[in-house]
């Protein structure tokens, strides 16, 4: 599944890993994209701010939060389900 939000999401998520938009597949986790937990927190902000959406998400208790981040496709899916409520 490949359009513009995945896309942007990919370019945004590759540019804090540095790597090639292609070698994020939906299987990678953070860690395995060299992500920490910085890195992860700068993503979430670049995306918000490239959709215009607010991610709830705490970095110190994730198991409460609604938005999964515990792979890029998991990610994916949570801001496609956002971008689409923002729409209405």
């Amino acid at each position: 599944m490949t359009d513009d939000i995945t896309t942007r999401i990919r370019a945004i998520i590759a540019e804090q890993a540095m790597l090639d938009p292609d070698q994020i597949t939906d299987q990678a986790t953070p860690a395995d994209l060299g992500i920490d937990s910085l890195g992860l927190v700068e993503s979430i902000f670049a995306i918000e701010e490239e959709f215009d959406i607010s991610i709830p998400f705490n970095a110190n208790e994730p198991e409460k939060s609604e938005f999964d981040i515990s792979n890029m496709g998991t990610i994916i899916a949570a801001v496609h389900r956002l971008v689409a409520d923002k729409a209405g």
